[in-house]
C-alpha cells in the first residue's frame, strides 16, 4: 500500500475542498492515486447531495455576465442565507455565469447547464453541507443593448434588451422599474388570449356587473382590460420616476425587445 503523506492530503484538500479526514480516507481507498481519490470524494459528495436534495432551497444568489455580444444570467439556490454568502458559494456562482456566457447555445439553456454542473455541485455540496441547486440559467445574444440590475446582494436580478436610442441612465432606470413593478409582459400583444379571456370572465362575474346589458358590459370590460394591461405590461405601467408618464412615453425612441426579472426562490 502506498504511503499517504501529509502533503498528499493537503493537495487533495486544495483540489476538492473536502475535510482533512475525508481526504485521507479517500487516498487510502485509492492507494495513493490522487485522481482516483478525487473521484471517490466526488462519488461520496454525490451521495450526500442525493440525501439533501429534498431539503428546501429558499436562499441563494443571482449573478450576471455581459460582454462580447453576450448576456448571461444564472440563479443558484441553497438552504440558508449564511451559505449564500459563503465565499466558495459566491465564487462558484460567479464562475458558473462565466461558463454560461461562453456556451455555444441560445434559447433556454437551463437544462444543459444543470446537467453539465452535476460534478461541480457535488463538490460544493460536500464542502458547504447544504442542498444546492442550479435553478435556472439564461444566455442571450442581445438584439440591441443589454443592461442588468442586481438588487439585495443578488436576491433579485433584472436583465433587459433594448433597441433604438437608450442611454445608460434610461437603461438603469428601466431595470430598477422592472425590479420594483414586476411586469409579466412587455406589451399588450404579448398577453395570451386565454389570459385576457380569463380576466374578462372574472370581471364580468363581479356583483356590480351581473345583469348589465351586453353593450354596456362590453365597454366596461374594455376599461378593465386596459387597467389590467397597465398592471402587467411593462410599456403600459406608470414610470418609476414619474407616474404621470407610462414607460412607453418616457423614451419613444427606445424599443424594449425583452426582459427577465428573477427573484431567488420564487415560484417558476
Amino acid at each position: 500500500m502506498a504511503e499517504i503523506t501529509a502533503t498528499m492530503v493537503k493537495d487533495l484538500r486544495e483540489k476538492t475542498g473536502a475535510g482533512m479526514m475525508d481526504c485521507k480516507k479517500a487516498l487510502v481507498q485509492a492507494d495513493g492515486d490522487i485522481a482516483k481519490a478525487v473521484e471517490n470524494l466526488r462519488k461520496a459528495g454525490q451521495a450526500k447531495a442525493e440525501k439533501k436534495a429534498g431539503r428546501a432551497t429558499n436562499e441563494g444568489r443571482i449573478a450576471y455576465q455581459i460582454g462580447d455580444g453576450v448576456a448571461a444570467l444564472v440563479e443558484v439556490v441553497c438552504e440558508t442565507d449564511f451559505a449564500s454568502r459563503n465565499e466558495k458559494f459566491t465564487s462558484y456562482v460567479d464562475g458558473l455565469v462565466k461558463r454560461v456566457a461562453v456556451m455555444n447555445a441560445t434559447g433556454d439553456v437551463s437544462q444543459q447547464v444543470v446537467a453539465g454542473e452535476e460534478g461541480n455541485l457535488a463538490d460544493l455540496i460536500t464542502n458547504i453541507g447544504e442542498n444546492i441547486q442550479v435553478r435556472r440559467a439564461l444566455r442571450w445574444i442581445p438584439e440591441g443593448k443589454a443592461a442588468v440590475y442586481i438588487h439585495g446582494a443578488g436576491k433579485i436580478g433584472v436583465l433587459v434588451d433594448v433597441k433604438g436610442e437608450a442611454d445608460e441612465e434610461y437603461l438603469n432606470n428601466l431595470c430598477m422599474h422592472i425590479a420594483a413593478f414586476s411586469p409579466q409582459y412587455v406589451r399588450p400583444e404579448d398577453v395570451p388570449q386565454s389570459v385576457i379571456d380569463k380576466e374578462k370572465e372574472i370581471a364580468a362575474a363581479q356583483p356590480d356587473l351581473v345583469g348589465k346589458p351586453a353593450k354596456i358590459l362590453d365597454k366596461i370590460l374594455v376599461g378593465k382590460i386596459s387597467k389590467f394591461y397597465s398592471d402587467v405590461c411593462l410599456i403600459k405601467q406608470p414610470w418609476v420616476r414619474d407616474d404621470k408618464l407610462s414607460v412607453e412615453k418616457v423614451n419613444p425612441k427606445a424599443q424594449i425587445v425583452r426582459f427577465v426579472r428573477w427573484q431567488v426562490g420564487e415560484e417558476l
